[in-house]
């Protein structure tokens, strides 16, 4: 994460935790946000790249959604309800089935989990391992997972890791990523010798769990055919298949699922950050019913299900993904993104692309130049954050609704401060 020297108001420094962290980057006092745009207490609008970090995929305030929520708060409508049966759950599980599983034939049962996409991740652990009766789990290099302890454990980043303060974070082998040594090393290939290796020491697992683009490790891609070989893999070991779609999914990368199109059948989904639509708390594990042996409350949680938010959730669906239109235009922005990106990378010598979809960044090759690259765009108006093991990439999160001129001058301040930066810094190194 980008941090620069900053004066905030005195109430954050004073009260609140250290922890804080995107404010330290972004010095301002945000009072509202419409669509792509957010605006200060001065009233200066900045074009936002960041998009809650991918939980605002449809924007901010999205006109649909706040209408469908305020009538609901209006009519005194269900604000909380544990996991009991209510109208607006009814609702939104409805419209999932028929807009996001029917399509793709997918017979998921959807587990609300706690709100976050930590807790998905660590009700998917649970489960794996009451399925398989095993304990290791494969995870990769550079993954992010979250930051409570099970899914902290799956997660490769040092400094995440050392939040846990030295509390046990085992029972996770660790594996090489696609391309993780160069484009030549076939590292599905090391994973499968080390794994039909009785002596080499890893446990069999009961779970292989990865985001098919790595959101906090770099924007890396798992090609398709990479994909499929580890499902396969999974299936041969009789370990279980998680794809972890928090921040990959829900559009995206393209499709709803950043799996859509690769002719794999994941055993468990993980579900966050935008499966609201509108910025509320929701997470949800997706499970193949053969999987779903769990015993009632055996896995639960006050805030599993937000009722507010199956509200507006239930408007994204039929909303944005009742037909295929929705999932063009993100496809078209997508690659509007990879020309403009390619023309900024040629100002920074050795740079590179990464990700896909509505997901990709620049490799600058230095987290100073990035870091750089992110301030000056800030200053320009433009909320855009990095990434990476060196927090070396510079990451696009634009919202998916972003209209085309917003988004190219957005872009169009990337490359201003790209312009901006890129002597100096390399002066500087």
């Amino acid at each position: 994460m980008t941090t620069h020297s900053l004066a905030e108001p005195a109430i954050f420094a004073r009260r609140e935790s250290e922890a804080r962290s995107y404010c330290r980057s972004f010095d301002r006092v945000f009072t509202r946000a419409v669509g792509s745009t957010l605006f200060d207490r001065d009233g200066r609008g900045y074009i936002d790249f960041l998009a809650g970090c991918s939980s605002l995929n449809y924007g901010h305030n999205d006109p649909d959604m706040k209408e469908a929520l305020i009538a609901h708060l209006a009519a005194d409508g269900i604000a909380h309800g544990l996991d009991m049966f209510t109208d607006t759950k009814q609702a939104f599980l409805e419209a999932f089935e028929k807009h996001i599983l029917l399509p793709r034939n997918l017979p998921h049962r959807l587990m609300m989990t706690g709100p976050t996409g930590t807790n998905a991740v660590e009700a998917a652990l649970k489960l794996a391992r009451k399925v398989t009766g095993r304990q290791n789990v494969v995870a990769f290099t550079n993954g992010f997972h979250g930051m409570t302890l099970g899914a902290l454990a799956l997660t490769g980043n040092a400094s995440k890791r050392a939040g846990a303060g030295g509390a046990g974070l085992g029972d996770v082998t660790r594996m090489p990523y696609a391309g993780a040594f160069g484009a030549g090393v076939d590292t599905l290939a090391q994973v499968e010798m080390m794994l039909a290796n009785p002596s080499s020491g890893i446990d069999a697992p009961a779970a292989f769990i990865l985001e098919l683009v790595q959101g906090e490790g770099g924007l890396t891609a798992a090609s398709a055919d990479w994909v499929r070989g580890l499902a396969d893999l999974a299936r041969r070991h009789g370990a279980l298949l998680i794809v972890d779609d928090i921040q990959a999914g829900i559009g995206r990368t393209g499709g709803f699922f950043s799996f859509d199109g690769m002719g794999i059948e994941p055993d468990m989904i993980t579900l966050a950050k935008s499966l609201s639509g509108f910025g509320l708390p929701m997470a949800a594990l997706l499970v193949r019913p053969e999987h779903d042996i769990w015993k009632p409350a055996e896995h639960n949680g006050t805030f599993r299900g937000n009722t507010h938010a199956f509200v507006t959730a239930r408007v994204t669906l039929e909303k944005f993904w009742a037909d295929d239109a929705f999932a063009a235009t993100v496809a078209e922005k997508a690659d509007l993104l990879t020309g403009h990106l390619a023309r900024i990378a040629a100002h920074l010598p050795g740079a590179s692309l990464r990700g896909r979809g509505m997901m990709q960044g620049i490799d600058t090759g230095s987290g100073v130049r990035a870091a750089a690259i992110c301030a000056e765009s800030f200053r320009q108006g433009l909320i855009i954050e990095t990434s990476g093991a060196e927090d070396e990439v510079v990451k696009v999160l634009a919202p998916l609704t972003t209209p085309v001129a917003q988004f190219e001058e957005g872009l169009a301040i990337l490359e201003a401060a790209v312009l901006a930066t890129g002597s100096q810094q390399i002066a500087a190194e």
